[in-house]
């Protein structure tokens, strides 16, 4: 880590100038964009300046701007400007001039004038090293341009961050840098980016911008900013939040100072690029969105108008608001042809929501304002279909919504109602898709049309007439001058008219249509409607005398015609007659009235109220006087000649009036609906009561009811108006009845005159006069009432397409009504009815009467339709049978074939056959969809169906699944019913369950198969003495086919089956007293040969329900042992077995073991019994009742195990109660019956075996405490096979014990005396093994509660009857104990040790043999060392410890086995850290010989050790014991010597250096901990130990371990021992003085000198080496070496040392001195001397450079001379050093060496 002092000079040199550095000066000025380096160092500023000003002069002619700069920056006397020189204002103030300069000369760079000018500032101004960001940034547009790469070569190497981590590797490979290169810079770095965009702003805003520039940034940082936010959105939401909100906050800036330039288009545009790429990423809200918008449009100019539209539809997409902001709309507004834009641009992009927002915003401005500019527009744009369908409705309905606000009154919006008016016209016909979406709105559209047509005086809905038609496509300005061509319609009205009486004839004339287009022409003026009215065409004045005037009137209010013409003829009607003063019978008009007042406008129904009020005035108030003398007006030329309308009575007429219309005519105003309810409750029949109220007193009679019915029947048939007909008809159809008499009686001719009609014709009335075809169809129908024989004679003629067969929709009407009155139609009518749809559902395609529509209507309307008991019976018993559909008939006598089927002769006719399965199918479904739970009636009949089905299967052959299914499905749910209700009348006698067999068993279909079981299960529970004799059979099949799916159904069938069928089975077998089990035998089988082919996941619960149904106790154990012999004990089958048997009770599970004790007992037996019949041993193939025994007796161990088992056994013994005392029964019953039973198989080994395992799973249940006591008694038995299997249990069992279970833990420690007896007494190891293994668990468990039990136990283990036996085994197995033994005792097994501690180490020493054994009890042994030695370290020292390391060497030689050597490690690593340091190092240096004897691996632990051993001790304890460890470093240093006498397999070379390398590793761990104190004795003795041997050889190999440690000494240390090299320095001269180069070992030793003093040299800071004291000493021995050029590596060794010795040595006088020693060797005689000198000259040349070059004079001869030497490698040598020197001095030696 470097000093206060040396970042200080550090920081000094980084700033420095060079001003005293010429060669730095001189490089600096030789950078250039125009020459050579070479060339420009050579040149002064004055020629600099002549070629510079020559560029800067024709850049002034390209642009005058550039002028400013001729007096500073180009001026004479910038050549005489150092930048160094001048002040901190001064040079900020040359920055400004140079980036303005650069500003402006950017957009000229690809010219060589401009690059002249910025070549001067380059040279004379360092703008390159004083404004490197600047100039980068103006050059980067063209990167790729050589120029770039020019200038990458110039830059300084402190180039600002955010540039230098992006050119880094460009300046160093003179590279320029790709588009993509910079797109990714200013994507990661935002240092780069801001500098980017404030340079771009910083040019435009002075007016310096070039396209180039603006293209090059907008391009950029389209890209980058893509980028950035892509990079911002990962992590959590919040982090992409925030990462975001800090790419926005960057950017901002640069957008708001580039959009408010308004003047640099360019600038702008990049900044709507910018917008449109961060709307598109949809990160902002729509408050920004809002300002962003605001910004686009401020200061917009005609050059940026386009892009500009462009960057708003990106913005508006993604905005949420949908109207746009108030400035938008406004500077929207003001640009020309807006709408043409906007249609240019929607043509290559979306810009839909603009234009949505707009088109509201233009809107919202017109009604607020009372503005017309906005509507033009708003029409345009939804006349070009720019806008959704969502969004053209939203405009139109605001459209709508603002008329509606304009006031009555003309004043108001006086400007923009006409606009407005003609704008909602010209779009109410638009046509295309946006015309159908206005359409759409106008229909369902809250506002009222018809008040808003008046309020704007125009038509808005267009006018379907006929007469019009040609007139629809004129333009909209003919329709706004309506007041001014009334004039000329009505000049062209003929005065009179010949041969018409009536407007409301079937044959109008021809002169109607003008006089509609004249009226509709008159109604926008009272003028000219007066004029219109009195025209004498219409022949006003005698309006009551003929039927011309008003007929005219009422054809156009009944007409499609605006609101104003319908609400204005019926007032002209008004008026003229409140103007006649007679009384009129004026009865013709009423129905026309009444129509009126279903009319949809509410002006309209005002108008005909008003006119109903006049016409009742017309009759007199007392009729019985003048009521017959009353002329009835219109009749009977009304409705033309020949037409016969009926009248009625006036009295009738005028108390109609007066009673039923009139007094509900404010209602009738207010709702359209209302005229309707009128009817209902005046002509309907009162509710039957008690006591008639006043107004049921007052009602109309019925005569006078059913009269008013009649009359207006008859204007409903004789009408030519369908819209007349359509409203009297919504009327009229709410009367039911009067008198008896239906509706339909008088109005069934109107129907049939609809019906009639074809379809064109219906169409084309309906279109005339504007009315839904669908509803004239509906009402029409509603004429038909239930149980009118005639209407439904009618109606059913329509529906099998006798009537309208080319109508489908009214066909659709027919059935419609149909199942409206079917719940109403009874007897007969439902029948027949019922019939007929059937029948028509069911015609054969090949017939000519099919009618696909009708057919499939008629089987639609049944499955629709509630179908009664009676049709679902006429519906089965109609069904076709195969014996009546056979050609012959059949024979007298049925012969059965097989159960359950008859011959049948065959049917020959395929057609037929097919048609009878459609029908069967077909009335099948409607039974099961008429909940056949409900009709327990059709029993009987779905039993023959289903039998017939029986007999279809073979004639179709095929399954006929679905029809099976469908008919047991109803059989089912009819059984369900009376399952919940046993009141439900059932006929038994119906039922066939061998039907239901067959179903079973001749069936393919698993389906059917399912469905069948579960009605023979439902059966078994409603009546099981049907059934109870066919129950094997089935269970035989389901074996073989249900129980094989796999889907959840066929689970619930068969879980059904079970559960419903079995309890009778079992129920009758209890009866017959048998045994229960044997008697079930092959309902097991079934289900047991079965499971292979059960899907795995359902087996479990398949079987448990079999079990529980059966009932577990009697049959869980028969399944269990059922299922073993025929499988086999494989994995799969025991675990299920063992799952199984785990859910049930512990009481269950018990008992059945019991008796599965005894089925294996039984299959023992000579002659067994109901194992015979359970199992497969009494077949003749299979006599092997011991392997069948054995195989049984395998199972229970595992069953016996389970954990689930003995935990719920231990609950339940716990609680001592009855269940206890049964469980406890039954586990002695167990215990008898395994002990019998091993005593019986006593001769047989495999199955006494399997004895004890199964009373060693047995004894497991127990809790722990019995267990022990159960164990006390048993291991007083005579079997030792048994008496281990108990122990090991024992064993097992206190594994899992809990540690703080008090009742365990007495129990086991209670134990141990019976434990250690028997490790004392027993002569059988194995037994001893166990009970030593168990010793050891309690201990471990339980020990520290009872240390004298353990102690005593510990006594026993390490005495001669334990751990003094022969056994390897009991060996290990006792020492592993002991070493558990001495954690939990510590000092208490103290007493023991001396017995245990040499029996360990002997056996260690003993186990040093390659076999398994052997290792073990290796492993063992130390296993028990390292426990002491953690536990009791004081106990292992002295002898023990010297023994421990003694047999520790011996094993590592052995090659035990990593294992092996890892526990020794781990006793040895031990040792070290826990004994104390003083008998650790001094047995450590007692048996450094017996480590060395024994190799390399003993070496390397002991090396090991030592480590281990400093590493722990604190330097106190450590420098306590120097000499020892002197002494042993000393016997390590002295190993080369040694391995020199050793034998030759001792050691190889690579293992003495790996030695080396430790003990020099260990060593300087040892000096960390020493002082200079305590070791600078150890190091003088150390060296005079190695330096003061007589023989020369051993000498040489100490010296050698010693020199190869002082180079790791003074390598780590440094310069802090720089000092100890006194002691070394006699040594060093000797050695290097005496070398013998004839002997390997002195030259090695040579070498190694030479190493340490390189590293002494180098780590001098103390200036020791340049003492002379020191430097005489060294350096001329030093020099001397060359000589040895021939023989000794001097380029590898004394070079650097030389080197290291010259630059520690830091003084002119020593190095002049080495050179001119050096130098006198380049002149030997020897090439190989003068070589080493030469290239000792150039290691220093390049360590010492200029320093050392400073004695060049005194070289340059030597040199010269050397360029001619007569050996070739010496000259090249030389010519490298020239070079070299030229390098450093930076001139070339040729004229010096001249």
């Amino acid at each position: 880590m470097a000093t206060n002092l040396a970042s200080q000079l550090s920081e000094v040199a980084a700033r420095s100038t060079n001003a005293l550095n010429l060669k730095a000066q001189k490089a600096a000025h030789s950078k250039s964009l125009l020459f050579e380096p070479r060339v420009a160092a050579s040149q002064s500023f004055d020629t600099i300046y002549t070629i510079c000003h020559e560029g800067f002069q024709e850049l002034c002619l390209l642009d005058g701007r550039f002028l400013d700069y001729q007096r500073s920056l180009f001026s004479p006397q910038s050549q005489a400007e150092e930048r160094t020189m001048m002040t901190v204002t001064e040079n900020a103030n040359l920055d400004k001039l140079v980036e303005a300069f650069l500003g402006l000369v950017g957009g000229r760079l690809r010219l060589n004038p401009a690059i002249k000018a910025v070549e001067w500032l380059i040279r004379r101004f360092r703008i390159h090293e004083y404004n490197t960001s600047f100039v980068i940034t103006t050059f980067l547009p063209y990167h790729t341009l050589p120029i770039f790469a020019t200038l990458l070569s110039i830059l300084p190497a402190n180039i600002p961050d955010f540039y230098g981590k992006f050119l880094h590797g460009h300046v160093r490979a003179l590279r320029p840098p790709t588009r993509s290169d910079i797109v990714k810079a200013t994507t990661t770095n935002p240092e780069f980016a801001t500098n980017l965009n404030m340079y771009v702003i910083r040019i435009s805003k002075a007016r310096q911008h070039y396209p180039a520039l603006l293209a090059f940034w907008a391009g950029i940082m389209t890209e980058a900013i893509s980028g950035m936010l892509d990079k911002a959105r990962s992590g959590r939401r919040g982090v992409q939040q925030q990462n975001e909100q800090d790419v926005l906050l960057r950017l901002i800036p640069t957008l708001n100072d580039g959009l408010a330039l308004r003047k640099v288009p360019d600038l702008r545009i990049g900044c709507y690029m910018l917008l449109t790429v961060i709307s598109s990423k949809g990160i902002l809200d729509d408050k920004l969105l809002t300002a962003m918008m605001d910004a686009v449009v401020h200061g917009w100019t005609t050059e940026t108008i386009s892009p500009a539209l462009v960057c708003l539809s990106a913005l508006a997409q993604h905005r949420g608001t949908k109207k746009l902001p108030k400035k938008v709309t406004k500077e929207l507004l003001k640009i020309q042809d807006i709408s043409g834009l906007l249609v240019e641009h929607s043509k290559q992009r979306r810009v839909d929501k603009l234009a949505h927002g707009f088109c509201l915003a233009l809107v919202d401005r017109s009604f607020k304002h009372d503005e017309v500019s906005g509507i033009p527009v708003v029409m345009a744009i939804l006349e070009n279909q720019l806008l959704s369908e969502a969004q053209t409705a939203a405009v139109f309905k605001a459209l709508l919504d603002g008329a509606c606000q304009i006031g009555a009154s003309l004043d108001t919006h006086k400007n923009l109602r006409p606009l407005l008016g003609s704008c909602l016209v010209r779009l109410a016909r638009l046509s295309g898709h946006s015309g159908l979406v206005i359409q759409k709105i106008l229909n369902e559209t809250d506002v009222d049309i018809d008040e808003l047509e008046i309020k704007l005086h125009v038509s808005i809905r267009p006018m379907e007439i006929k007469a019009l038609s040609d007139k629809m496509d004129e333009d909209i300005k003919e329709q706004e001058a309506q007041v001014a061509t009334f004039s000329e319609l009505y000049k062209q009205l003929p005065t009179r008219l010949t041969g018409v009486s009536s407007f409301l004839s079937h044959n109008p004339s021809h002169i109607y249509s003008d006089l509609c287009q004249a009226f509709i022409a008159s109604t926008a003026n009272v003028t000219d409607l007066d004029l219109f009215d009195n025209a004498p065409i219409l022949r006003r004045d005698s309006a009551l005398k003929d039927t011309l005037y008003i007929s005219f009137y009422a054809r156009m209010w009944c007409g499609p015609y605006p609101v104003l013409a319908r609400a204005s003829a019926l007032q002209m009607t008004t008026r003229v007659l409140s103007q006649s003063k007679g009384y009129v019978d004026l009865q013709a008009i009423i129905p026309y009235a009444i129509a009126g007042l279903g009319d949809a406008a509410a002006k309209v129904r005002s108008a005909a109220a008003e006119l109903l009020i006049t016409i009742e005035k017309l009759y007199p108030a007392d009729l019985k006087k003048k009521a017959n003398s009353l002329e009835i007006w219109g009749l009977p030329e009304l409705h033309g000649s020949g037409v016969q309308t009926e009248a009625i009575k006036t009295d009738i007429v005028a108390r109609a009036l007066r009673e039923m219309l009139l007094p509900g005519l404010e209602e009738c105003v207010l709702d359209a609906k209302h005229v309707e309810s009128i009817f209902q409750m005046s002509l309907n029949a009162p509710r039957p009561s008690a006591v008639p109220s006043m107004e049921e007193k007052m009602r109309l009679p019925q005569t006078a009811r059913l009269s008013i019915l009649s009359f207006l029947a008859s204007y409903i048939i004789n009408t030519p108006l369908f819209s007349v007909k359509l409203r009297l008809l919504h009327s009229l159809n709410q009367v039911r009845s009067i008198i008896g008499t239906t509706r339909t009686k008088f109005l069934l001719p109107a129907l049939q005159h609809w019906a009639s009609l074809k379809a064109a014709e219906a169409l084309k009335h309906c279109q005339d006069e504007n009315i839904e075809r669908s509803e004239f169809d509906d009402q029409a129908l509603l004429i038909v009432v239930a149980n009118d024989v005639g209407g439904m004679d009618f109606l059913t003629s329509i529906i099998n397409g006798q009537i309208a067969a080319d109508r489908p929709e009214f066909m659709e009407a027919a059935f419609r009504r149909l199942q409206v009155i079917w719940p109403s139609l009874k007897g007969e009518i439902l029948l027949k009815s019922a019939e007929i749809l059937l029948d028509l559902s069911q015609v054969s395609p090949s017939t000519t009467s099919y009618n696909a529509a009708v057919s499939e209507a008629s089987a639609d309307l049944l499955r629709a339709l509630p179908l009664s008991t009676e049709i679902l019976l006429s519906y089965l018993s109609q069904l076709p049978t195969a014996a009546g559909m056979a050609d012959s008939p059949p024979t007298t006598k049925r012969r059965r074939t097989s159960h359950g089927e008859v011959a049948r002769a065959s049917i020959q006719d395929p057609s037929l056959l097919a048609n009878t399965i459609r029908k069967v199918t077909f009335v099948l479904q409607l039974v099961d969809s008429s909940n056949p739970s409900t009709h327990p009636e059709i029993l009987k009949d779905l039993f023959n169906t289903l039998a017939e089905l029986q007999h279809f299967k073979a004639q179709v052959a095929s399954e006929l699944a679905f029809l099976q299914r469908l008919c047991l499905g109803s059989l089912l749910e009819i059984l369900k019913a009376h399952k919940s209700n046993r009141n439900l009348k059932l006929d038994r006698s119906a039922v066939r369950a061998d039907l239901l067999v067959d179903c079973v068993q001749k069936t393919g279909s698993p389906q059917v198969q399912n469905d069948a079981l579960l009605l023979i299960a439902a059966l078994a529970e409603t009546a099981p003495e049907l059934v109870l004799h066919s129950v094997m059979p089935i269970f035989t099949f389901m074996g073989s086919s249900v129980l094989r799916q796999s889907d959840e159904y066929s689970a619930h069938v068969i879980d059904q089956t079970i559960r419903e069928v079995i309890p009778p089975l079992i129920a009758s077998l209890r009866k017959e007293r048998g045994n229960i089990v044997t008697g079930a035998s092959d309902l097991l089988l079934s289900f047991v040969a079965a499971y292979e082919h059960v899907p795995p996941h359902r087996r479990r619960g398949l079987l448990i329900s079999l079990v529980e149904t059966l009932g577990a106790e009697d049959f869980l154990f028969a399944l269990l042992a059922m299922l073993v012999d025929k499988y086999g004990l494989n994995e799969n089958i025991r675990a299920f077995l063992v799952e199984l048997s785990g859910s049930f009770s512990v009481e269950v599970q018990l008992q059945s073991i019991v008796k599965y004790l005894d089925l294996v007992s039984d299959i023992l037996r000579p002659k067994p019994t109901y194992s015979a019949v359970l199992l497969n041993t009494n077949e003749e193939d299979v006599k092997d009742p011991h392997g069948s025994a054995l195989n049984e007796l395998l199972l229970l161990p595992h069953l016996l195990s389970q954990r689930r088992l003995i935990s719920q056994t231990a609950k339940i013994l716990l609680r001592d109660d009855m269940d206890a005392a049964r469980v406890r029964d039954i586990y002695s019953t167990m215990l008898e019956r395994v002990l019998a039973l091993a005593e019986t198989v006593n001769t047989h080994k495999q199955l006494h075996g399997a004895c004890g395992d199964v009373l060693e799973s047995l004894l497991g249940l127990l809790s722990t405490s019995e267990f022990v006591k159960a164990v006390e008694g048993l291991i007083e038995r005579p079997n030792e096979s048994l008496r281990r299997k108990i122990l090991r249990s024992l064993e097992v069992r206190i594994d899992q014990e809990n540690s703080s279970d008090s009742a365990s833990r007495t129990a086991m420690l209670g134990f141990l005396p019976q434990l250690t007896a028997i490790i004392r007494e027993s002569k059988d190891s194995l037994y001893k093994h166990t009970a030593v293994a168990c010793v050891d668990k309690i201990s471990e468990k339980y020990g520290k509660k009872d240390l004298d039990a353990v102690t005593a136990a510990a006594e026993i283990i390490a005495s001669k009857d334990c751990l003094g036996q022969s056994d390897d085994r009991l060996r290990v197995m006792a020492l592993l104990c002991l070493a558990s033994l001495v954690e939990i005792l510590r000092e208490g097994i103290v007493s023991v040790l001396p017995i245990a501690i040499p029996k360990a180490l002997e056996y260690i020493q003993a186990s040093l043999r390659d076999e398994p054994e052997s290792q073990k009890l290796h492993n063992a042994g130390y296993a028990f060392m390292s426990s002491l030695v953690h536990h009791l370290p004081y106990m292992v020292s002295g002898a023990y410890l010297d023994k421990l390391l003694t047999i520790s060497i011996s094993s590592a030689e052995a090659d035990l086995g990593d294992e092996a050597d890892a526990s020794r490690e781990q006793c040895l690593q031990l040792a070290a850290r826990q004994i104390d340091a003083k008998n650790m190092f001094i047995t450590l240096e007692r048996n450094w010989e017996a480590a060395f004897s024994g190799g390399t691996m003993a070496v390397g632990e002991y090396l090991n050790v030592l480590s281990t051993a400093i590493d722990k001790h604190p330097k106190s304890v450590v420098t306590k014991y120097s000499s020892v460890l002197s002494k042993i470093f000393q016997n390590a240093f002295d190993i080369r010597r040694k391995w020199a006498i050793a034998p030759e397999d001792a050691f190889d070379t690579d293992s003495l250096a790996d030695i080396e390398e430790m003990v020099n590793e260990v060593a300087i761990k040892m000096i960390y901990k020493f002082n200079d104190t305590t070791f600078r004795p150890i190091f003088s003795s150390l060296v005079d130990w190695a330096s003061n041997t007589w023989d020369g050889t051993e000498r040489n190999l100490r010296l050698q371990s010693i020199y190869g440690f002082m180079v790791i000494f003074f390598d780590n240390l440094k310069s802090i021992v720089t000092s100890y090299a006194t002691y070394l320095l006699d040594n060093s001269v000797n050695v290097l003085k005496t070398v013998n180069l004839k002997d390997a070992q002195s030259m090695e030793l040579w070498s190694r000198v030479l190493q340490t003093l390189k590293k002494c040299f180098e780590h001098d800071q103390d200036d020791f080496w340049q003492s002379p004291s020191h430097f005489s000493v060294i350096a001329p021995v030093l020099c001397e070496q060359f000589t040895h050029a021939s023989s000794l590596p001097l380029i590898e060794d004394l070079v650097p040392a030389m080197v290291e010795l010259a630059a520690a040595a830091d003084s002119a006088e020593h190095h002049k001195e080495l050179n001119q020693t050096i130098l006198k060797h380049m002149r030997s005689e020897a090439a190989s001397i003068r070589l080493a000198a030469i290239q000792c000259e150039q290691a220093l040349t390049d360590r010492l450079g200029e320093e050392w070059l400073s004695m060049l004079p005194e070289m340059l001869p030597f040199i010269s001379e050397l360029q001619e030497d007569d050996d070739d490698a010496v000259e090249k040598e030389t010519h490298k050093w020239i070079v070299k020197i030229e390098g450093v001095l930076g001139e070339s030696l040729d004229s010096m060496l001249q």
